[in-house]
C-alpha cells in the first residue's frame, strides 16, 4: 500500500512529507538540518538530548523533532532566537553535568558535543559543575568507558540492543546519579553478553566510549557504519 503524502511548512517553505515520518526525518529529506546528539539514523528515537526541539505554530510548547510525527498542515520553525537560546542552555547543562575536559580527551576535535558547543558559540559555562570526578572502567581488553564524558544519550544502549542484539548496556539510577552500566552493573570486562564488536564505541558521540591505544585527538567514530548496519537489519526484519 503506497505511503500517504502530506504537506507541511518548514521555516516558511511548503514541503511534502510521508505520513508516519518524524519532523526530523521530513526536515532532513529537504536538506533542513536540525541539530541532534541522541539521534542516530536507523536506531529508535528517544528524544533524550532535547537538541532537536522545534516551534509549532499555534502553540507555545517546543516539540522534539525526532519523536514527533508530522501532521498535515503543520507549520514549523527550526531556527529562531528562542530555539538558539534553548539549545545553548541544553548544551551547557550537558557540559556541567559531567567533566568534559576537551584538551585531554581522545575525541577532542572529533566530538559531537564539542562541535555543537562551538556551533552555538558557547565559550564559557554559566552553571556550576554538578558531579565530582567519576570512575573510568578500564576492565575491557579493547575498550574503555569514561563516565566523566558520558551525556546519557543512550546511543550505545540502543545500538547494542537493536543492531548487535546483545543488550549489554542500560541506564541505572536516576537524575544526576544516572550511569550507563553493563549487564547487572558488572565491570565491562566481566560483561558476559558483550561480543567485543565495538559498535557501541562507534555510536558514542563523545569520548565516553573509546578504543584503547588512541591518544588525544585520535578517536574518530564511524557513526555512518552503525546507521548502515541498523538500516540493513531493519530492512531484513521487515522483509
Amino acid at each position: 500500500m503506497p505511503e500517504k503524502t502530506i504537506s507541511i511548512r518548514i521555516d516558511g517553505e511548503l514541503v511534502n512529507a510521508r505520513e508516519g515520518q518524524s519532523i526530523l526525518e521530513a526536515a532532513r529529506d529537504h536538506q533542513c538540518e536540525i541539530p541532534t546528539l541522541c539521534y542516530l539514523k536507523g536506531l529508535s528515537s528517544v528524544g533524550a538530548c532535547r537538541m532537536c526541539m522545534v516551534e509549532l505554530a499555534g502553540t507555545e510548547r517546543l516539540l522534539p523533532a525526532c519523536t514527533t510525527p508530522v501532521q498535515d498542515g503543520m507549520s514549523l520553525r527550526t531556527k529562531s532566537e528562542k530555539l538558539t537560546l534553548y539549545r545553548r542552555m541544553a548544551v551547557e547543562l550537558l557540559l556541567v553535568e559531567r567533566r568534559h575536559i576537551c584538551s585531554v580527551c581522545v575525541s577532542d576535535g572529533h566530538c559531537e558535543l564539542q562541535a555543537m558547543a562551538k556551533s552555538l558559540g558557547i565559550t564559557h559555562l554559566r552553571y556550576t559543575y554538578s558531579a565530582g570526578r567519576l570512575p573510568v572502567d578500564m576492565t575491557h581488553p579493547r575498550f574503555v568507558l569514561d563516565h566523566n564524558r558520558c551525556i546519557l544519550c543512550t546511543r550505545c544502549v540502543r545500538t547494542c540492543e537493536e543492531v548487535e542484539g546483545a543488550s549489554v548496556w542500560e541506564i541505572a539510577s536516576r537524575g544526576i546519579h544516572s550511569r550507563i552500566v553493563s549487564d547487572l552493573k558488572d565491570p565491562w570486562g566481566q560483561a558476559h553478553n558483550c561480543t567485543d564488536c565495538g559498535k557501541c564505541v562507534q555510536a558514542c558521540p563523545t569520548g565516553a566510549l573509546a578504543e584503547k591505544g588512541y591518544g588525544v585527538h585520535q578517536m574518530v567514530k564511524d557513526t555512518d557504519r552503525v546507521s548502515r548496519l541498523a538500516l540493513r537489519r531493519a530492512s531484513h526484519l521487515g522483509a
